[in-house]
């Protein structure tokens, strides 16, 4: 970590966290991971004839795909307040920028839950990684950050996902509609408990004690 980097830390500790699990690292994203993440959403996320996102991101064209990305991690950044917080990490794998894994939070002083989201380039997928990076996430919300359970969604014509949410120890928990298209999508809810999280690789982790403190956590 640059001096700079770890000054930006000091200032908003969730610029500070890292975890690792054997080729699986998470980190905070900066500016450089920022712009290697548009490159990656631009080589592919899904098939264009479906959506899995509620929010169709991904439907930004080429041109403007860059800036609406770009407005996404500030408005995360600017809007961290500790009654409603969301964290999304870079996830690279074998020191390749491959995706993002993320939380989203409300009232946690109280709630101590959140709901998980992720996406993965399309030519990495089909390698495990989209479990490694869950279960190593999952392990971080529960072993340093807090979190009593965690929350999960998939629409069901995205069974890759509902298997990843399976493999890391989520249960079917009801469903939802959402249209992201302007077409009515069921969606499968999942729940995940701590005593049900399905460990990957042991976790190390940097930057949890001032990220706890941060969201009230710790006095």
């Amino acid at each position: 970590m640059s001096d700079i980097e770890e000054r930006l830390a000091h200032a908003f500790p969730p610029l500070g966290l890292r975890v690792t699990a054997g080729p699986l690292e998470l980190r905070s994203i900066g500016a450089e991971e920022v712009l290697t993440l548009v490159d990656v959403a631009r080589d592919g996320v899904h098939d264009h004839e479906t959506m899995p996102f509620s929010f169709p991101w991904t439907d930004a064209s080429d041109a403007d795909l860059p800036s609406h990305y770009l407005q996404w991690w500030w408005r995360t950044l600017a809007t961290f307040s500790v009654d409603a917080w969301e964290l999304n990490l870079c996830v690279l794998w074998e020191g390749s920028v491959v995706g993002v894994q993320g939380v989203a939070t409300r009232d946690f002083p109280t709630l101590r839950f959140g709901e998980t989201g992720s996406w993965l380039g399309r030519r990495f997928q089909g390698r495990g990684i989209g479990t490694a990076m869950r279960r190593a996430f999952c392990a971080l919300l529960f072993d340093e950050l807090g979190f009593e359970f965690v929350t999960s969604a998939a629409f069901t014509d995205n069974p890759a996902s509902i298997r990843v949410s399976q493999k890391v120890g989520y249960r079917e928990n009801g469903l939802d509609w959402q249209h992201p298209r302007d077409a009515r999508g069921t969606l499968q809810r999942m729940l995940l408990l701590p005593e049900d999280l399905v460990r990957g690789e042991p976790i190390t982790v940097t930057g949890a004690e001032a990220m706890r403190r941060f969201v009230g956590i710790e006095p």
